[in-house]
C-alpha cells in the first residue's frame, strides 16, 4: 500500500496507550481524540450522557464527508485496570507490558487503527466514502457509553451510516464477527420456613434445599450450540442450628436467539414454582443480541482483507460489546480485531502485524479511487 506509514500508526497507538483511561475516567483520551479529529478537519458531536452513570467523558461522534455509501467505525476509550504507570515493552512483532499492568490494547489498538486510517486517507487526498466514527466510554463495565446514547439528539446533529465496523475483537485480524449473543442476568429469592435444626427440623422448610432441588433441574452451562447459562452466586447466611428460611441465587444466560433465552428463563421459573410459590424472580437485560441485517457488507469487508493479503473469515462469537447495542439501534454491525491477545490480564500483548493489517483493510474499504 503506497505511503503507508507504519511508524505513524505506532506513534498514535503509543500516544493512546500512555493516556491512562480507566472506565468512566476517559476524559483525557477523549480530549486527544477530539483534537485529532478536529485537526483533520472532521465534524464532531458530543453525546453528553455520562452523567447518567457517573462518567467524565462523552461519547464522541465524528464525521468526514466523502462520496457514496458511508461507513461508521467504533472503538471504546476505556481500559481494564490495573493500567496506571504502564511501561510498554516493544519487541519486533508484539508490544506487551512489564507484567505489572494491562497493556490497554483493548481497545487502544482499535482506536489507533481507526484514527490512522482516517489520517492516511485524508493526507493522501484519496477519494473516499463518507466516514463516521463513534468513540465510546465505559464499555468494559457494561457498555455504559453505548447503552446510554441519546439517539434522538444525535440524529438531530449527525446521522452515522448504518453499516458499521466495531474494532474491538480479541485475537487475530482474520476473523470478522457478525453475530453475538444477548445476555440476561437473573436472580431467584426463595423463602422457606424457619425452625430449630436440632430439635424440630421437620417443622421447617429449608430454602437451601428448595434452591438445590431447583438448580439440579436447570439446564445450565452448555445448553446447546448457541446458548449457555451459569449460576455464579448463592447466598444464605444462618446459624447451623436454624433451618434457613431464605436463599438467593443468581446467574446469567446467553444465547443468539432471544426468544429461546426467554423460554429457558420461563422454564427456570416453572421449576421453582413446582417446588414453592414463595419466591421472587428478577431478570435484567445485560445486552441485546448482535444479529446481521446485511451479510453482503460482511463479504465486502472480507474482500478488503483479502485485497491486502489476509484470508479473513466470518465467525460467530460468544461475548457482548458495544456492537450489540449498536445493532439494537439498527446498525449493521461487524466486529474485527487488531491482534489483542490475553486481554484483561497483565500478560496482555498486541500483535503489530494484525494492527497494521486491519488498518490497511480499513483503508482499502474506504478508498474509492
Amino acid at each position: 500500500m503506497k505511503d503507508f506509514e507504519r511508524e505513524k500508526l505506532l506513534e498514535i497507538f503509543e500516544d493512546l496507550l500512555m493516556i491512562h483511561s480507566p472506565s468512566c475516567k476517559e476524559e483525557k483520551v477523549a480530549d486527544y481524540i477530539i483534537n485529532f479529529v478536529k485537526e483533520l478537519g472532521g465534524e464532531v458531536y458530543l453525546d453528553e450522557s455520562q452523567d447518567k452513570y457517573g462518567g467524565n467523558a462523552p461519547t464522541i461522534f465524528a464525521k468526514f464527508l466523502g462520496e457514496g455509501e458511508g461507513i461508521t467505525f467504533s472503538a471504546h476509550m476505556d481500559v481494564i485496570e490495573p493500567n496506571k504507570d504502564l511501561k510498554i515493552i516493544k519487541e519486533d512483532k508484539i508490544w506487551k507490558t512489564d507484567g505489572n499492568t494491562t497493556l490497554g490494547g483493548d481497545d487502544k489498538g482499535g482506536l489507533a487503527a481507526i484514527l490512522y486510517s482516517i489520517y492516511y486517507i485524508l493526507k493522501n487526498n484519496y477519494k473516499h466514502r463518507d466516514i463516521y466514527a463513534i468513540f465510546t466510554p465505559g464499555e468494559e463495565v457494561g457498555m455504559l457509553g453505548a447503552r446510554n446514547i441519546n439517539w434522538e439528539e444525535v440524529y438531530k446533529n449527525m446521522k452515522p451510516a448504518k453499516n458499521m465496523i466495531v474494532v474491538d475483537n480479541a485475537g487475530s485480524c482474520d476473523k470478522v464477527a457478525y453475530k453475538a449473543p444477548t445476555s440476561y442476568t437473573f436472580t431467584f429469592k426463595i423463602r422457606g420456613k424457619s425452625a430449630h435444626a436440632g430439635i424440630e427440623p421437620e417443622k421447617g422448610i429449608s430454602a437451601i434445599m428448595l434452591a438445590a432441588k431447583a438448580i439440579s433441574q436447570f439446564k445450565i452451562l452448555r445448553i446447546d450450540e448457541f446458548t449457555t447459562a451459569n449460576i455464579s452466586n448463592i447466598n444464605s447466611d444462618f446459624p447451623t442450628n436454624v433451618v434457613p428460611d431464605y436463599v438467593e441465587f443468581s446467574g446469567e444466560i446467553r444465547g443468539h436467539d432471544k426468544d429461546h433465552v426467554l423460554e429457558i428463563l420461563e422454564e427456570y421459573q416453572q421449576i421453582v414454582r413446582n417446588l414453592t410459590e414463595d419466591f421472587e424472580f428478577e431478570k435484567t437485560l445485560d445486552y441485546p443480541a448482535l444479529v446481521p441485517s446485511d451479510m453482503e457488507f460482511s463479504k465486502e469487508i472480507i474482500r478488503s482483507y483479502k485485497n491486502i493479503g489476509v484470508d479473513a473469515k466470518e465467525v460467530i462469537i460468544g461475548g457482548g460489546s458495544d456492537a450489540n447495542f449498536f445493532a439494537d439501534e439498527g446498525f449493521n454491525s461487524l466486529i474485527v480485531g487488531v491482534g489483542m491477545e490475553k486481554v484483561h490480564t497483565k500478560e496482555e500483548y498486541l500483535v503489530l502485524e494484525d494492527l497494521e493489517n486491519t488498518s490497511r483493510a480499513i483503508i482499502d474499504y474506504l478508498k474509492l479511487d
